[in-house]
């Protein structure tokens, strides 16, 4: 069994994640499906404020269905119409009261244009391919969390059409916020923890084959902080029986989580620190997708810049109705 004590530190007696996990401690938290905040923010707050249209590409797939589900939950018209990156799916889906015809690859111009026809304000959300979206008939509104494709191509034909775009390979807004205010703390605060000894352990489902950009971000902002990381040492979780047993990650997540660990000791192990930020399922990744469609459809409406927004945008607009 894969011992979570780093070399060349001292953890506590017991692994920060066994102790936070099923193995002792508290356990962990129990994580609501991708619908369940946001109709309990539904069932509080009451219907949303905004409506407009939202088309959400691959709805076949997890990610896609938990982002149409949301979307209704947050009062917005979701398109009867999606879009696959594969020719041969299932016709039609159902998404609350909504049958969702999905598209193959090659009538998405015509159906592209058909939907813009009708839904000239659509805003699309795009977690395909990158040319899902890319379609010389129809210039979308759109949203996208992909993390594949020539990024630099995508972020040059979305300036060139000098359209509103949001494009972020992480959609979690609580995520990024915590992400930007690492950065501020490096910025801020450089060499604070010089001398210390840094080690990072991250579980992901077992799909998940390269290291995580979120953990790659972080790790950035602690070396600017003083501590030199080899990415090399890193602790990466994929199996799943040690994810349940010494990560802690409830059975329901196990195929889509994403867990993290950083843990600081000092050179003479007389102090530590520990940061850690850890998401079950698919519900922060939607209802931040939601958050940026919204935030998109404002900027939209009060004429703001026309220019690629990211996440981080959303996030310093607060609480997105």
């Amino acid at each position: 069994m894969l011992s979570l004590r780093p070399p060349h530190t001292t953890f506590p007696r017991t692994s920060p994640w066994l102790r936070w996990g099923r193995l002792g401690g508290a356990a962990a938290p129990h994580c609501l499906s991708a619908a369940a905040p946001a109709l309990a923010r539904e069932t509080a707050a009451g219907p949303g404020s905004v409506s407009f249209p939202i088309l959400v590409n691959g709805c076949t797939g997890k990610m896609g269905l938990a982002v149409a589900e949301a979307a209704v939950l947050r009062g917005l018209h979701l398109v009867p119409v999606s879009f696959s990156s594969r020719e041969k799916v299932k016709e039609t889906i159902q998404v609350g009261q909504t049958d969702i015809r999905i598209c193959g690859p090659s009538a998405r111009e015509d159906d592209l244009s058909s939907v813009a026809d009708e839904f000239p304000d659509v805003i699309v959300v795009d977690y395909t391919a990158p040319d899902s979206v890319n379609c010389k008939q129809f210039n979308p509104l759109f949203v996208m969390g992909t993390t594949g494709g020539d990024r630099q191509l995508l972020y040059k034909s979305v300036q060139d059409s000098k359209n509103y775009a949001l494009i972020s390979p992480q959609m979690g807004k609580q995520v990024v916020a915590f992400v930007a205010l690492m950065r501020i703390f490096a910025e801020q605060f450089p060499g604070t923890y010089s001398g210390y000894h840094l080690e990072v352990l991250e579980s992901h489902q077992a799909s998940k084959k390269d290291t995580s950009g979120t953990a790659k971000d972080v790790i950035a902002c602690f070396e600017k902080l003083g501590v030199p990381y080899d990415m090399n040492r890193m602790v990466k979780i994929r199996d799943p029986e040690q994810q349940l047993e010494m990560v802690g990650v409830p059975e329901e997540h196990i195929d889509g989580h994403a867990f993290h660990l950083y843990h600081l000791t000092s050179s003479d192990d007389s102090a530590s620190f520990e940061f850690q930020h850890n998401v079950g399922g698919r519900s922060i990744y939607a209802e931040g997708t939601i958050d940026a469609a919204i935030f998109l459809h404002s900027k939209v409406q009060s004429k703001d810049s026309k220019r690629i927004y990211n996440m981080e945008d959303v996030s310093r607009e607060g609480y997105m109705r």
